[in-house]
């Protein structure tokens, strides 16, 4: 569609018979909050793949504000604005909080050490670590790993962000207060893809709902009613509907 800030166009990818993108086609609009769901080895996480560069397509074209990034590299898509956020999240360990987000803003985002270290300041204050600043990634309980995944994503200063079950392994409480984060930042007019498997969580964020299997789209709409589909209630939720 004209106007999106993120356009997928027919994109296949296949790893023998196994496919995880069988004529992908949707976009995500300019600040808009669209959330993924599908069963274990749907190819949602190759969808983030491939939008970064971390996968090519077999066929078809991925534009990003207008112009094709289908060949460009995912250093290349981070500077133009596409940040990612990693299931399991890998921190360097060995450096602090701060130093994390900091390595983000300077090298995925091109800024200074002294701007990047104002910029770091203020997300670790916006993502709830001002206090962990001086603490090692190492020493982080896990929902503070996943408020610092979400902070170095944050660090380059995406335009689109890419949320890859962030909430999962958290409890109620801790999925439901990085749920608030989550829904800060999206009144700031950033564009965010959630992969989440915490249904509650993603649905108390989201505008629009793209459900995928196999690779291909299932269904996509609104929250609510994708989620009374009787498709989505046999293949996702695995219950036979009336």
């Amino acid at each position: 569609m004209e106007g999106d800030l993120l356009r997928l166009d027919a994109v296949d990818k296949a790893f023998g018979r196994v496919r995880v993108a069988d004529q992908l086609t949707f976009g995500v609009r300019e600040g808009e909050a669209l959330g993924i769901l599908g069963p274990n080895g749907a190819g949602k996480s190759s969808i983030f793949n491939l939008v970064t560069g971390h996968l090519t397509p077999d066929r078809g074209r991925i534009f990003y504000r207008g112009t094709e990034i289908t060949a460009l590299a995912p250093s290349v898509r981070c500077r133009r604005g596409i940040g990612r956020s990693f299931q399991i999240p890998h921190p360097f360990t060995g450096m602090t909080v701060f130093e994390n987000v900091l390595v983000g803003a300077m090298f995925g985002a091109g800024m200074s050490e002294a701007a990047g270290g104002t910029y770091a300041l203020a997300l670790l204050g916006q993502t709830g670590l001002a206090a962990k600043a001086n603490k090692l990634a190492s020493a982080l309980t896990l929902l503070d790993r996943k408020r610092l995944e979400l902070a170095r994503a944050l660090s380059t200063k995406p335009q689109l962000l890419l949320l890859d079950e962030i909430a999962g392994g958290l409890t109620d409480d801790e999925a439901h207060a990085l749920t608030e984060t989550i829904t800060a930042l999206h009144r700031t007019g950033i564009a965010i893809v959630w992969i989440e498997h915490v249904v509650r969580a993603l649905l108390r964020v989201v505008d629009r709902l793209v459900v995928v299997n196999a690779g291909a789209i299932l269904a996509d709409g609104v929250p609510d009613e994708v989620m009374q589909s009787r498709a989505v209630q046999e293949i996702y939720l695995g219950v036979e509907a009336a």
